[in-house]
């Protein structure tokens, strides 16, 4: 670690300090749900779930069901919904994933101990969660943790982005990028199909609310294909670099070793190439209740 940067660290944080001990947190995280209880990132996730249900209604009741084609409506059906399924497992996992939090109130003597420091090695306590900050991490104010390899709090996901689950934010933006795609391909076929006959016969709605859905579906894709595209390109670029977006505005200077490109995508995704890399269910178990052991009458019991 340079001077620089080490002074840097001292402005902003506080070094841990001799015969300092906080309370440890009695559970770990590990067994417990991860869910970010705040009401702005709530409803935007709300918000995603419900415009992803409406572009799968206009697209399936207004677009295909009434098309003639059969093979038409079954193919495009199925690729539609298929990568809606995928989109809506993506931000699940995304939204309830631990991004990488540090264990919060870990900043004990004992820990330090077990830490086995160097002479002269200087670590750093968050003065906000009482953790001990690792390299590369950042506070989050919303989720009130210290994350590792932070990128950012998106609150269309409500969940901060960073080392646990950076890999389902990218498979997220990258399927709803692909059903906007997809969704802008139907319009535009289905618009110059009812031009050439009657609106009334191209869809089981009246043409005015046909016009109407098919507008709002439109504009919906756009706006999701461009903000979505702009993620997916920047996450990749984060990911080749080695740099989160936090470090690159604030321009901090590497001081650990950069990953080649290839090192940084199997990090992130896990291992080899293969079709696991763009699966949300990948690695995917079912969380573990907290048990909690209790002393009666001199017996010990599991609760």
């Amino acid at each position: 670690m340079s001077s620089g940067h080490r002074l840097r660290d001292v402005e902003q944080q506080r070094p841990l300090l001799d015969g300092e001990e906080v309370v440890e947190s009695p559970h770990s995280d590990a067994d417990q749900v991860w869910f970010i209880q705040d009401c702005c990132g709530m409803v935007c996730a709300f918000i995603t779930w419900f415009l992803v249900f409406f572009a799968d209604f206009v697209v399936t009741f207004v677009m295909l069901l009434p098309s003639r084609s059969f093979w038409y409506a079954v193919v495009n059906g199925v690729l539609f919904n298929s990568l809606a399924v995928l989109a809506l497992a993506s931000h699940l996992r995304t939204m309830l994933t631990d991004p990488g939090a540090v264990p919060k109130g870990n900043a004990t003597k004992k820990y330090m101990e077990s830490l086995q420091l160097k002479p002269g090695e200087v670590i750093y306590k968050c003065p906000k969660c009482c953790s001990i900050k690792p390299e590369r991490a950042h506070h989050c104010s919303i989720c009130k943790r210290c994350i590792r390899k932070m990128d950012h709090h998106c609150p269309w996901v409500n969940n901060c982005v960073g080392e646990k689950n950076q890999r389902f934010f990218v498979l997220f933006t990258m399927y709803i990028a692909m059903i906007s795609g997809h969704a802008l391909a139907l319009c535009g076929y289905q618009f110059i199909t009812c031009v050439r006959v009657q609106w009334s016969e191209c869809s089981d709605f009246s043409p005015p609310v046909t016009m109407m859905l098919m507008i709002f579906l439109c504009m919906e894709a756009l706006l999701f294909l461009t903000f979505t595209a702009v993620m997916f390109s920047t996450q990749l670029h984060s990911i080749c670099n080695d740099e989160t977006e936090i470090e690159r505005l604030k321009n901090e200077k590497p001081t650990w070793e950069r990953q080649t490109r290839w090192a940084g995508l199997r990090s992130v995704f896990g291992g080899q190439p293969s079709l696991m890399w763009i699966s949300p269910f990948a690695g995917l178990k079912l969380p573990t209740l907290v048990r909690k052991r209790t002393w009666r009458g001199g017996a010990e019991f599991s609760v």
